[in-house]
């Protein structure tokens, strides 16, 4: 059926999907690396104590039924050499029905370690991912042409980040009206990146120029992802020229890849291929996408209602299953940035001559003299929570200070998370935690003394604890 499905994608789905499948490889990489510290049967937040409290139907997951660190282990990697296999081309090898199979299982396996993952899983990139990942299930493969309705849905859920997006910082930080947030954001962002520094050097009449592109692709280009050909197509690269300029210019795990995935959805592969020729759909395969079409539609009108809404909400989720979601980042933007630094000494009493020695760690600024990291697309979990407690204790609530116990013993799972531990032989003795103000360095305080960092006024946040 021609209305039903278009040869003209064939090239952008092939692309959207082994792309959307490496995402998937990064996610599992993270949960299989890091879970053990975070929410293992021995780390921060268990899964177990989880579960126990929160029903199956709040929070549906393969771990709901019985969990190990074993098991999620096993599910975590299963989780990235199916998506190793997919992006490798496994699901065009196989019938349509084991295609689609494939990409439910990805979703599903993710789906519960995502609705078990606590705070550390509460990112608006991980429901992206999901609702992503579910429409992928439908999108066929090369048996069949692709479905022209999971291409618009999938442009629908791009338009919601976008958008949302867009919304949300004209309503939120007047910053962004009067085009000055990006004196800040480089320097304020959550995990800058090696360019970082460079971006926030940059003349603030062009910093300006950028907030001010930042609004039309967010608030203008989406509207024209639902236009004709070659108009959609256009708006799709600006979304993507835009996102690979917010790569270089911080670490937002996947975000911005994942966005730039769905922005295929919208490029008209045949204006440079020409169109393929494939078969038609089996009529199973059609009633599931008109279903699922509908499914959608019926689930998007809270989301809908929230753009609509002068209470607009960032990154919400509306049922357990994360099918469709809100989106929208960066309401409003720090003007300071502030950095939780954590020190140990193997002193048995706390004098004025102790000696403090710095934990450092991957992602988050700590060495004034180490330039920040490239890490995106893969997730320091540990690194954007410490963000977030630096703007409020209350981020931490759950679990700084079982992070703290961790560092006193030298728990094995948590000090792999570090870079840098600076007692590798025996605990320390006492802990403590002191907010500092950081800020980037002028070129001629770089050029002096080689740090890209400059930091001052520290204040206490946890005082010296012990196990004693």
């Amino acid at each position: 059926m021609e209305w039903f499905s278009s040869s003209a994608y064939w090239l952008s789905r092939l692309v959207l999907q082994r792309s959307l499948a490496a995402v998937y490889l990064v996610a599992f990489l993270a949960a299989a690396l890091q879970f053990r510290a975070l929410i293992g049967e021995g780390g921060m937040l268990p899964v177990p104590e989880f579960v126990r409290r929160v029903p199956f139907r709040d929070a549906p997951s393969l771990f709901q039924l019985r969990y190990s660190d074993r098991l999620f282990a096993s599910c975590a990697w299963s989780g990235a050499v199916l998506a190793g296999a997919v992006v490798a081309g496994a699901a065009d090898a196989v019938p349509l029905w084991a295609a689609m199979l494939f990409w439910a299982l990805l979703w599903a396996l993710y789906l519960s370690i995502v609705n078990v993952g606590q705070t550390w899983y509460g990112f608006g990139w991980e429901s992206l991912l999901l609702e992503a990942g579910f429409l992928a299930v439908f999108l066929g493969n090369d048996e069949v042409a692709p479905p022209v309705l999971l291409l618009w849905l999938l442009r629908w859920v791009l338009f919601r980040v976008e958008f949302g997006a867009g919304l949300i910082k004209l309503r939120g930080d007047p910053c962004w009206r009067d085009l000055t947030c990006l004196y800040y954001h480089h320097e304020t962002q959550p995990m800058p990146g090696p360019l970082s520094w460079f971006f926030h050097h940059l003349p603030k009449p062009l910093h300006r120029v950028e907030v001010a592109a930042n609004h039309f692709v967010q608030l203008v280009v989406p509207i024209a992802l639902f236009t004709p050909q070659p108009v959609a197509s256009v708006a799709g690269s600006l979304v993507i020229c835009t996102q690979l300029w917010l790569v270089l210019s911080g670490n937002f795990a996947w975000l911005n890849w994942l966005t730039i995935v769905l922005a295929v959805s919208s490029l008209d592969s045949s204006l440079v291929t020409g169109p393929r020729s494939l078969p038609g759909p089996p009529l199973w395969y059609e009633v599931l996408v008109l279903a699922v079409t509908l499914l959608v539609l019926v689930l998007s009108i809270r989301p809908a209602r929230n753009l609509l809404s002068h209470h607009q909400r960032m990154n919400t989720t509306y049922e357990s299953l994360h099918l469709v979601n809100s989106y929208g980042a960066f309401g409003s933007v720090t003007r300071v940035r502030r950095e939780v630094v954590i020190e140990g000494t193997a002193d048995e009493e706390i004098t004025p001559e102790t000696v403090w020695l710095e934990y450092e760690f991957h992602g988050k600024p700590g060495d004034v003299r180490r330039l920040p990291r490239q890490f995106a697309p893969y997730h320091l979990r540990l690194d954007w929570l410490l963000w977030f407690v630096a703007l409020s204790p209350a981020y931490g609530f759950s679990w700084f200070g079982a992070f703290v116990e961790r560092l006193l013993v030298n728990d094995r799972d948590t000090l792999r998370l570090l870079r840098h531990n600076p007692f590798p032989d025996t605990p320390p003795v006492f802990v403590r935690a002191r907010i500092w103000r950081y800020r980037f360095t002028t070129w001629q305080e770089l050029r002096r003394t080689g740090a890209w960092w400059h930091r001052e006024a520290p204040r206490e946040f946890l005082p010296p604890t012990t196990l004693r």
